[in-house]
Protein backbone atom coordinates (compact mmCIF):
# COMPACT_ATOMS: atom_id res chain seq x y z
CA UNK A 1 0.00 0.00 0.00
CA UNK A 2 1.15 3.59 -0.61
CA UNK A 3 0.50 6.07 2.20
CA UNK A 4 1.17 9.80 2.40
CA UNK A 5 1.89 11.41 5.75
CA UNK A 6 1.37 15.09 6.49
CA UNK A 7 3.50 15.92 9.52
CA UNK A 8 6.98 15.33 10.87
CA UNK A 9 6.37 14.89 14.60
CA UNK A 10 6.24 11.89 16.92
CA UNK A 11 2.96 10.48 15.62
CA UNK A 12 4.19 10.68 12.03
CA UNK A 13 7.37 8.87 12.99
CA UNK A 14 5.68 6.19 15.10
CA UNK A 15 2.92 5.27 12.63
CA UNK A 16 4.95 5.88 9.49
CA UNK A 17 7.80 3.80 10.84
CA UNK A 18 5.49 0.88 11.61
CA UNK A 19 3.94 0.97 8.15
CA UNK A 20 7.30 1.25 6.43
CA UNK A 21 8.54 -1.79 8.37
CA UNK A 22 5.40 -3.65 7.27
CA UNK A 23 6.38 -3.05 3.65
CA UNK A 24 4.16 -0.08 2.76
CA UNK A 25 5.53 2.74 0.62
CA UNK A 26 5.50 5.97 2.63
CA UNK A 27 5.88 9.57 1.47
CA UNK A 28 6.39 12.22 4.17
CA UNK A 29 5.52 15.87 3.64
CA UNK A 30 5.86 18.65 6.18
CA UNK A 31 5.81 22.39 6.58
CA UNK A 32 9.60 22.22 7.04
CA UNK A 33 11.21 20.34 4.11
CA UNK A 34 14.38 19.65 6.10
CA UNK A 35 12.41 17.97 8.89
CA UNK A 36 10.42 15.98 6.34
CA UNK A 37 13.64 14.79 4.72
CA UNK A 38 15.18 13.80 8.05
CA UNK A 39 12.07 11.87 9.14
CA UNK A 40 11.82 10.10 5.78
CA UNK A 41 15.46 9.00 6.12
CA UNK A 42 14.88 7.66 9.65
CA UNK A 43 11.87 5.52 8.79
CA UNK A 44 12.79 4.42 5.27
CA UNK A 45 10.32 6.64 3.44
CA UNK A 46 10.50 9.27 0.69
CA UNK A 47 10.23 13.01 1.35
CA UNK A 48 7.91 15.29 -0.57
CA UNK A 49 5.87 18.46 -0.35
CA UNK A 50 2.65 18.88 1.59
CA UNK A 51 0.72 18.67 -1.68
CA UNK A 52 2.58 15.49 -2.64
CA UNK A 53 1.76 13.73 0.62
CA UNK A 54 -1.86 14.92 0.55
CA UNK A 55 -2.46 13.05 -2.71
CA UNK A 56 0.08 10.22 -2.57
CA UNK A 57 -1.07 6.65 -3.00
CA UNK A 58 -4.09 5.15 -1.31
CA UNK A 59 -4.59 7.39 1.73
CA UNK A 60 -3.02 10.18 3.77
CA UNK A 61 -2.38 10.32 7.50
CA UNK A 62 -2.95 13.71 9.13
CA UNK A 63 -0.30 13.89 11.85
CA UNK A 64 -0.29 17.60 12.64
CA UNK A 65 -1.41 19.58 15.68
CA UNK A 66 -5.15 19.96 15.17
CA UNK A 67 -4.97 23.77 14.94
CA UNK A 68 -2.69 23.41 11.89
CA UNK A 69 -4.73 20.78 10.04
CA UNK A 70 -7.41 22.88 8.36
CA UNK A 71 -5.04 25.67 7.21
CA UNK A 72 -2.66 23.09 5.73
CA UNK A 73 -5.44 21.17 3.98
CA UNK A 74 -6.85 24.39 2.62
CA UNK A 75 -3.43 25.26 1.20
CA UNK A 76 -2.93 21.91 -0.58
CA UNK A 77 -6.20 22.22 -2.50
CA UNK A 78 -8.90 19.77 -3.61
CA UNK A 79 -9.17 16.57 -1.54
CA UNK A 80 -12.78 15.54 -2.22
CA UNK A 81 -13.11 11.76 -2.08
CA UNK A 82 -9.58 11.28 -0.72
CA UNK A 83 -9.13 8.88 2.23
CA UNK A 84 -7.76 10.87 5.18
CA UNK A 85 -6.76 9.19 8.44
CA UNK A 86 -7.23 11.63 11.32
CA UNK A 87 -5.12 10.89 14.41
CA UNK A 88 -5.38 14.41 15.83
CA UNK A 89 -6.67 15.47 19.24
CA UNK A 90 -8.21 18.93 19.49
CA UNK A 91 -7.42 19.52 23.14
CA UNK A 92 -6.29 22.41 25.30
CA UNK A 93 -5.88 23.20 29.00
CA UNK A 94 -8.88 22.52 31.19
CA UNK A 95 -9.81 21.29 34.66
CA UNK A 96 -7.27 19.43 36.77
CA UNK A 97 -8.37 16.12 38.25
CA UNK A 98 -6.98 15.55 41.76
CA UNK A 99 -7.63 13.15 44.61
CA UNK A 100 -9.35 14.80 47.56
CA UNK A 101 -9.89 13.69 51.13
CA UNK A 102 -11.34 10.20 51.39
CA UNK A 103 -10.05 9.27 47.95
CA UNK A 104 -12.67 11.15 45.95
CA UNK A 105 -11.76 12.96 42.75
CA UNK A 106 -11.91 16.75 42.63
CA UNK A 107 -11.92 19.02 39.58
CA UNK A 108 -9.93 22.24 39.90
CA UNK A 109 -10.17 24.77 37.10
CA UNK A 110 -7.37 27.06 35.98
CA UNK A 111 -4.51 27.32 33.53
CA UNK A 112 -2.29 24.31 33.15
CA UNK A 113 -5.03 21.85 34.04
CA UNK A 114 -6.07 18.66 32.29
CA UNK A 115 -7.21 18.70 28.67
CA UNK A 116 -10.53 19.88 27.31
CA UNK A 117 -11.83 19.81 23.74
CA UNK A 118 -11.02 22.98 21.81
CA UNK A 119 -13.83 22.20 19.37
CA UNK A 120 -16.35 23.11 22.09
CA UNK A 121 -19.94 21.96 21.72
CA UNK A 122 -19.90 21.83 17.91
CA UNK A 123 -18.75 19.01 15.63
CA UNK A 124 -15.53 17.28 16.62
CA UNK A 125 -12.20 17.46 14.83
CA UNK A 126 -12.81 14.59 12.40
CA UNK A 127 -16.22 15.85 11.33
CA UNK A 128 -14.86 19.36 10.81
CA UNK A 129 -12.10 18.00 8.60
CA UNK A 130 -14.60 15.99 6.56
CA UNK A 131 -16.93 18.96 6.14
CA UNK A 132 -14.10 21.27 5.08
CA UNK A 133 -12.56 18.89 2.52
CA UNK A 134 -15.24 16.48 1.30
CA UNK A 135 -12.71 13.72 2.02
CA UNK A 136 -13.50 10.25 3.33
CA UNK A 137 -12.21 10.70 6.87
CA UNK A 138 -11.50 7.87 9.30
CA UNK A 139 -10.77 8.73 12.91
CA UNK A 140 -8.10 6.37 14.23
CA UNK A 141 -4.85 6.10 16.21
CA UNK A 142 -5.66 9.13 18.39
CA UNK A 143 -6.34 7.44 21.72
CA UNK A 144 -2.81 6.56 22.91
CA UNK A 145 0.66 8.09 22.73
CA UNK A 146 3.35 7.75 20.04
CA UNK A 147 5.36 5.64 22.50
CA UNK A 148 2.64 2.98 22.30
CA UNK A 149 2.43 3.08 18.50
CA UNK A 150 6.21 2.70 18.35
CA UNK A 151 6.12 -0.68 20.10
CA UNK A 152 6.87 -3.55 17.74
CA UNK A 153 4.20 -4.78 18.03
CA UNK A 154 1.77 -2.93 20.37
CA UNK A 155 0.85 -6.15 22.18
CA UNK A 156 0.46 -6.42 25.94
CA UNK A 157 -0.40 -9.11 28.50
CA UNK A 158 -4.07 -9.03 27.52
CA UNK A 159 -3.31 -9.23 23.80
CA UNK A 160 -3.03 -6.81 20.87
CA UNK A 161 -4.05 -3.21 21.38
CA UNK A 162 -7.46 -2.43 19.90
CA UNK A 163 -7.68 0.54 17.54
CA UNK A 164 -11.13 2.19 17.46
CA UNK A 165 -12.10 3.35 13.96
CA UNK A 166 -14.92 5.77 13.14
CA UNK A 167 -15.96 6.51 9.57
CA UNK A 168 -18.78 6.57 7.05
CA UNK A 169 -17.04 4.88 4.11
CA UNK A 170 -16.59 1.10 4.08
CA UNK A 171 -13.61 1.16 1.73
CA UNK A 172 -11.84 3.73 3.88
CA UNK A 173 -12.56 1.79 7.06
CA UNK A 174 -11.25 -1.43 5.49
CA UNK A 175 -8.03 0.28 4.39
CA UNK A 176 -7.34 1.72 7.85
CA UNK A 177 -8.22 -1.62 9.45
CA UNK A 178 -5.51 -3.20 7.31
CA UNK A 179 -2.99 -0.60 8.46
CA UNK A 180 -3.89 -1.38 12.08
CA UNK A 181 -3.51 -5.13 11.53
CA UNK A 182 -0.15 -4.62 9.83
CA UNK A 183 1.10 -3.01 13.05
CA UNK A 184 -0.01 -6.03 15.07
CA UNK A 185 -3.11 -4.26 16.44
CA UNK A 186 -6.77 -5.28 16.42
CA UNK A 187 -8.99 -2.86 14.45
CA UNK A 188 -12.36 -2.15 16.05
CA UNK A 189 -14.97 -0.32 13.96
CA UNK A 190 -16.96 1.63 16.54
CA UNK A 191 -19.45 3.43 14.31
CA UNK A 192 -19.91 6.25 11.83
CA UNK A 193 -17.83 9.40 11.75
CA UNK A 194 -20.31 11.08 14.12
CA UNK A 195 -19.03 8.70 16.79
CA UNK A 196 -15.58 10.26 16.42
CA UNK A 197 -16.91 13.08 18.60
CA UNK A 198 -17.34 10.53 21.39
CA UNK A 199 -13.91 9.01 20.81
CA UNK A 200 -12.28 12.44 20.90
CA UNK A 201 -14.06 13.35 24.13
CA UNK A 202 -13.19 9.99 25.70
CA UNK A 203 -9.53 10.47 24.75
CA UNK A 204 -9.44 13.91 26.37
CA UNK A 205 -10.94 12.38 29.52
CA UNK A 206 -8.42 9.52 29.51
CA UNK A 207 -5.51 11.92 29.05
CA UNK A 208 -6.71 13.83 32.11
CA UNK A 209 -6.75 10.62 34.15
CA UNK A 210 -3.28 9.56 32.99
CA UNK A 211 -1.77 12.95 33.71
CA UNK A 212 -3.34 12.90 37.18
CA UNK A 213 -1.71 9.56 37.96
CA UNK A 214 -4.88 7.46 37.70
CA UNK A 215 -5.25 4.18 35.82
CA UNK A 216 -8.29 4.34 33.49
CA UNK A 217 -8.44 0.54 33.36
CA UNK A 218 -9.77 0.50 36.93
CA UNK A 219 -12.98 2.22 35.78
CA UNK A 220 -14.48 -0.96 34.34
CA UNK A 221 -14.87 -4.52 35.63
CA UNK A 222 -14.20 -7.54 33.39
CA UNK A 223 -16.90 -7.91 30.71
CA UNK A 224 -18.24 -11.07 32.34
CA UNK A 225 -19.07 -9.09 35.49
CA UNK A 226 -21.19 -6.51 33.66
CA UNK A 227 -24.35 -8.60 33.73
CA UNK A 228 -27.09 -8.94 31.15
Amino acid sequence: MRIGIIGTGNMAEALGGQWARAGHEILVGGRDPARAGALAARIGARPGTLADSARFGDATLLALPYDAVLPVLDAVGELRGRILVDCTNAIGPGPTLTTGEGGGLTLTTGEGGGPTLTTGEGPGAARRIAAATGARVVKAFNHVTPAVWSRTPPVFADGPLSVPLCGDDEEALALVATLAKDMGCAPLVTGPLAHADLLEAATAFLIGLWHSGHDPRTLLPPPAAMGG
